[in-house]
């Protein structure tokens, strides 16, 4: 058996509690795009709580939406332990089963009814409104999360498991995802608010991949310089980012020149290029956008590009 001390490793880390708070935080901006934008106006988006909201009015409300989300999704965390792995699936069974109390919390916190004028039908008296306010919320909350290897739960598990197994981007694959659960709300709603839904869903897809690239973005850097040494001891000692290092011939002039690629932050990017400037070498810089990195770049003491 293992000691208690190396069985209570994982807990005690850093990156354990402040993964524990983003998820804890991302899960109440999505939880307060549910309450607050989707259940007041019965848009059903693609998404887990949209089907609850259908099953709980089938039910004649005997059974809450609250009630309704924790039980799926709790059938959906066996799929995301074993299709898409065991870190996944543990931070989605907490995601999951805080979805359905957070609700709760917003309920008797600040009920929607409070914030509604007299005589409207939602919050913001507009599906298009709610609609809008709904989609910003959950996707920023969708897109912190899938940044940690976590989801929401429920839709996005079957979002992850498309993105896995059929490499589609995150965006669409949660977008193909929701597109059938849209379809269920023809139970409750008229045919105008289900396109209205399936509209929303499409836009949440689109609206998840571009907080996705702009969280996942990152600078690569090309320099080329005489001043080659001091630049890459910069990048390797002080921003502890690794480089590669490529012999070039100039097509222009013949003569031959040191390029140094490195893929970095956007604050390491500005710190490298204050540094460039503060000691005037002759540089030629390119630097481009990239958002999805693979391998070992942000792993260990970060050493590796």
């Amino acid at each position: 058996m293992k000691p208690l001390k190396e069985l209570l490793h994982p807990v005690v880390t850093w990156k354990f509690w402040k993964e524990l708070i983003i998820m804890t935080l991302g899960m109440a901006v999505g939880a307060a795009a549910v309450y607050y934008f989707l259940m007041p106006s019965n848009l059903i988006i693609g998404s887990i709580s949209g089907l609850s909201i259908v099953l709980s009015q089938i039910f004649g409300g005997a059974v809450k939406v609250s009630v309704i989300v924790t039980i799926i999704n709790a059938i959906l965390l066996i799929l995301a332990w074993l299709l898409i792995g065991a870190e996944f699936g543990a931070k989605t069974v907490y995601t999951a089963l805080i979805l359905g109390p957070l609700i709760e919390f917003w309920e008797k916190v600040m009920p929607y009814q409070s914030l509604m004028e007299a005589g409207a039908t939602s919050v913001m008296n507009d599906p298009w409104l709610d609609l809008i306010c709904f989609v910003l919320l959950l996707s920023i909350s969708q897109a912190i999360l899938f940044r940690i290897n976590a989801s929401t739960g429920g839709l996005d598990i079957l979002a992850k498991i498309v993105n896995k197994y059929l490499h589609f981007d995150i965006g669409m694959s949660v977008t193909i995802a929701g597109a059938a659960i849209c379809c269920s709300a023809f139970a409750i709603n008229p045919f105008r608010m289900v396109v209205i839904g399936l509209i929303g869903t499409w836009i949440n897809g689109v609206v998840v991949d571009y907080f996705t690239d702009t969280l996942n973005k990152r600078k690569k850097v090309c320099i080329i310089s005489k001043d080659h040494e001091a630049i890459r001891q910069y990048i390797t000692k002080e921003l502890r980012r690794g480089c590669s290092i490529y012999r070039l011939e100039g097509g222009y002039t013949g003569e031959e020149k040191v390029e140094i690629v490195a893929l970095l932050t956007q604050n390491e990017y500005a710190a490298l290029f204050n540094y460039l400037k503060e000691k005037s070498f002759d540089t030629f810089i390119t630097a481009s956008n990239v958002s999805e990195i693979y391998g070992n770049w942000n792993t260990g003491k970060r050493h590796l590009s």
